[in-house]
């Protein structure tokens, strides 16, 4: 994969989505410098989440894949991503009970710093600016001299990301994970208002937990029940950013993004011929590619190609994302482009990208309806190709926000104002993502049902 290959071949390809920095010799000091400091995750941690992966392309797992849609430097605090990680257990509590399956759990976070956007700029009062790209870019201020891409931002981006993976780490190890506190957590959630479908789901996660404590298996004595491994995953859109974190793995001698555990390729920047599809096929971590409606399957044929030529386990994830009521036209051809190439990916659904509208009252967000829509549209097309649906991918916070309509909550059009903080898209609330992971519990189970019904 790697031979010929250097971290720095992306410079001759054709880039986009990304900025020209005005002040070139301030790019270079701050390429220069982030070369020196320790990368962020390690290779051994990046070869099991392949492996962890892997499973999941067979039907052995379930990956769960959610975080912000851009983390803020202004609203960077241990709450935040205390609280994001807490609705990520809980989710994954919910998920394994369905699935019956161990769930890989990787975040959002620690590292999704940058943004594609639709338009190079936008326009406010009759001014016009440079888009925000995300704070390692540029700032969200509506100012000329906040919308400059400053290098020196990718300096402030590994400090956050370093000290989040920190934290993540003794969240992971240091007993807040257990996994009888964390569906403490959701029990709050089962008997609310409006959720008492999910009551009887959430009364079988409790007696099973029960049962367990009472025959000796608790976090105690055994670390299963009280410690997880966690995995970070950003769009590997900074190109400058992630070369500069390049490393060798001291092991394999091969070279490991030391950025964070996965990348992925977003649905604007997937050339086969392009500066980010060259980069990530060099290095050695699981590499996700967005799939959308425009994406042919001569062109998916020429990616898995590039990104995954050996054909390997837990290399190649995609991430579908057509909008409710647009899957059927685009994701089994796909699907049959993919069997015919006997290629070994791992399907996963997006359901937040191609289901973003603008609401009356004038804000963009997404509604649940649509966003559940799309996961079942997922689930019944693998189903009828005998293909696997190996996970989910949601754009989520911990926060109480209000940003997406619906939910057991019942969040209108009129309540989007109360709580819009956002720097860019609308995101699952905390009650929003656990109600979701009950219902692709649900489809889970069924999946289960069905499989054992077929043997």
């Amino acid at each position: 994969m790697t031979r010929g290959w250097t971290k720095s071949d992306w410079r001759a390809k054709p880039r986009v989505q990304m900025p020209d920095y005005p002040d070139a010799q301030a790019l270079v000091q701050v390429e220069a410098q982030l070369a020196k400091y320790p990368p962020l995750v390690f290779a051994g941690e990046v070869r099991e989440l392949k492996r962890r992966l892997g499973a999941a392309a067979r039907g052995e797992a379930f990956l769960l894949q959610g975080g912000d849609c851009a983390e803020s430097f202004a609203e960077f605090n241990a709450d935040s991503i205390r609280d994001t990680f807490k609705v990520l257990l809980q989710m994954a509590v919910v998920l394994t009970f369905g699935a019956k399956l161990p769930v890989v759990k990787v975040g959002r976070m620690a590292g999704q710093f940058a943004k594609p956007r639709s338009a190079a700029t936008e326009t406010l009062g009759g001014q016009e600016l440079p888009s925000y790209r995300g704070d390692i870019i540029n700032g969200f201020d509506f100012t000329p001299d906040a919308r400059i891409p400053d290098p020196n931002r990718m300096l402030q981006a590994y400090t956050q990301a370093a000290a989040s993976l920190n934290l993540l780490r003794a969240f992971s190890k240091g007993g807040f994970a257990d996994i009888h506190r964390v569906h403490s957590w959701t029990l709050g959630f089962a008997g609310g208002e409006n959720a008492e479908r999910y009551r009887a789901l959430s009364d079988r996660i409790s007696d099973a937990l029960d049962f367990m404590t009472a025959a000796g298996v608790n976090g105690g004595t055994f670390a299963a029940m009280s410690e997880v491994d966690f995995y970070t995953s950003h769009e590997a859109l900074l190109l400058e950013y992630e070369e500069a974190l390049c490393r060798i793995d001291s092991t394999t001698g091969l070279p490991v993004a030391g950025s964070g555990h996965m990348i992925w390729i977003g649905d604007r920047t997937r050339q086969p011929d392009g500066a980010h599809v060259e980069f990530a096929r060099g290095v050695q971590n699981p590499v996700g590619l967005k799939c959308g409606p425009s994406l042919e399957a001569d062109d998916l044929r020429r990616l898995i190609g590039r990104l995954n030529p050996d054909n390997e386990d837990g290399r190649l994830t995609l991430i579908a994302r057509f909008g409710a009521g647009k899957a059927g036209d685009h994701l089994p051809r796909l699907i049959r482009a993919v069997r015919d190439e006997g290629a070994n990916v791992l399907w996963v659904c997006d359901p937040m990208h191609g289901n973003t509208i603008k609401s009356a009252s004038g804000y963009k967000t997404r509604p649940f309806e649509l966003v559940l829509r799309e996961v079942r549209e997922f689930f019944a097309i693998h189903n009828a190709e005998g293909t696997i649906p190996g996970g989910v991918h949601f754009e989520m916070t911990g926060k109480d926000v209000t940003e997406c309509t619906g939910g057991v909550r019942a969040i209108t059009d009129e309540d989007l104002s109360d709580r819009y903080h956002t720097a860019c898209d609308p995101r699952l609330n905390a009650s929003q993502s656990l109600e979701l992971a009950f219902l692709v519990a649900e489809e889970l189970s069924g999946r289960r049902a069905r499989m054992a019904a077929a043997i």
